[in-house]
């Protein structure tokens, strides 16, 4: 009598909590058929088969998506994915597709799947927008978790403007971004132009599902094991005040800069508006309308960041070690710069001859190459020319690095043999131990064309 009591308790306290927990958690896909989605942009197939969709490629197709016609806005989603070898796919959410927008192109965040020796998948993309929003260079652990062409469990959470992502229980994203804050679910069959090898392999999906009520009781605890990445503008995360970064520039006043060759802010040439630093349009001529801007303060051992964004053909740079009493002539002040610039339309850069002036690299020294640094990348950099790109510049004494969207592009050593060969070589030579000082001012270049900053933060290293 005991035990039939015993277990009519546990039915009725056991049965309502899986009724619950089946109600948190909605499939996405039942498993049948594909009730509950559409096909957007492109003409892969898509097909069920044995509980598991399977996408498949085809020839001079665009990128194609299978989407569900419901939006989520806060969620928490798990899926598994497999992919043949040597293709790249991923999962879309908050993702949009609208008339207005490059003719419905889907858009927005996508978890990546890459089966490349490149090893980013479980990284974040921006689908048709900012690009990589977290590639995996800055967290190689992860970049061993994914199972070539075997199934890969995936756990996106979406809360707020807090976006992590774990594959096969390993943390791979850590993202703070005021992106799209709602949008449909999509898997991708990604484009293999006229590769014909490839035509017939593809990607599978099964056991997506998706909670959006009570994900305080299932979202995993907070932790600091990888580097977390935000896009706010002008404002710092709570973790990026504790790690010690602030502002350099707070994104409404001129506090805290001044002129290179003055004792005030330039009252020309710079303009700040919706929290957005911008050089104006001069006569196109080194520091002449307005002239560049520097910090008030000297930096000696640091991680510098900032947004930039520039136009058509134009030109401007982040200079670091910066003397302002080198040259009080006509031009720049001088220092050490990470150059940005228009590779395809500036008239210097352009050129085949001259690498060292071009994006990201250190001016007229050492050319950025981001397959130097990361062996597997498919170019020498990645940038995007009409939005926002993210220069990194890490010192550490003599030590000093160069990062573009989150790869590292340049690394050299200062006071070294190697580099007084290169300063040698450089417009640099009839400067007295050029870039040899202990610190210097931090400085934006005024070159006469439209360039744009935001989000200027810097923590200091420890000497």
């Amino acid at each position: 009598m005991k035990r039939r009591f015993f277990l009519f308790v546990f039915l009725t306290v056991c049965l309502p909590l899986h009724a619950i927990h089946a109600e948190n958690w909605s499939e996405l896909f039942n498993g049948k058929n594909l009730n509950g989605w559409r096909v957007l942009n492109g003409t892969a197939k898509f097909a069920v088969e044995d509980g598991i969709i399977r996408g498949t490629s085809v020839l001079n197709s665009p990128n194609t998506f299978l989407v569900t016609k419901q939006e989520f806005s806060d969620f928490i989603l798990e899926y598994d994915a497999k992919l043949d070898s040597g293709l790249n796919s991923g999962v879309q959410f908050r993702s949009k597709s609208v008339p207005e927008f490059l003719n419905g192109r889907v858009h927005g965040y996508q978890v990546d799947l890459d089966a490349t020796p490149r090893a980013w998948s479980g990284g974040l993309y921006d689908e048709a927008g900012r690009g990589w929003l977290y590639n995996l260079e800055c967290n190689p652990k992860a970049k061993l978790a994914y199972k070539p062409e075997a199934w890969n469990h995936f756990r996106v959470e979406a809360i707020g403007n807090h976006i992590r992502v774990w594959m096969n229980d390993v943390q791979t994203v850590d993202v703070i971004d005021d992106g799209i804050p709602s949008g449909f679910v999509a898997l991708q069959v990604h484009n293999i132009n006229g590769d014909t090898a490839k035509v017939g392999t593809g990607v599978q999906f099964r056991n997506i599902q998706i909670k959006t009520k009570n994900l305080e009781k299932e979202t995993k605890p907070i932790t600091e094991e990888i580097p977390q990445i935000s896009y706010l503008q002008n404002e710092l995360t709570e973790r990026e005040k504790k790690e010690g970064w602030r502002l350099l520039w707070d994104g409404v006043s001129t506090n805290g800069w001044r002129g290179a060759k003055l004792d005030q802010f330039p009252t020309e040439g710079w303009k700040i508006e919706n929290g957005i630093l911008s050089v104006m349009k001069g006569t196109g001529a080194e520091s002449e309308f307005g002239g560049d801007i520097i910090t008030v303060n000297k930096y000696k051992n640091f991680e510098l960041e900032a947004d930039f964004k520039y136009t058509e053909a134009a030109n401007s740079g982040i200079k670091y070690f910066v003397d302002p009493e080198l040259n009080k002539g006509k031009g720049s002040a001088i220092g050490c710069e990470y150059q940005i610039v228009d590779d395809e339309k500036h008239q210097v850069a352009s050129k085949p001859e001259n690498v060292t002036h071009r994006l990201a690299s250190l001016y007229d020294l050492i050319p950025a190459d981001a397959i130097f640094y990361a062996p597997h990348e498919s170019t020498h950099k990645r940038y995007n020319k009409d939005n926002w790109n993210r220069a990194k510049i890490i010192v550490n004494g003599d030590h000093v690095e160069h990062f573009l969207n989150g790869i590292k592009v340049v690394d050299y050593t200062r006071r070294t043999q190697m580099w007084r060969a290169l300063v040698a070589k450089s417009k640099y030579a009839t400067w007295l131990n050029f870039g040899e000082q202990d610190d210097g001012h931090i400085l934006l270049q005024e070159h006469g064309d439209v360039v744009y900053y935001k989000n200027i933060k810097i923590k200091e290293l420890p000497d």
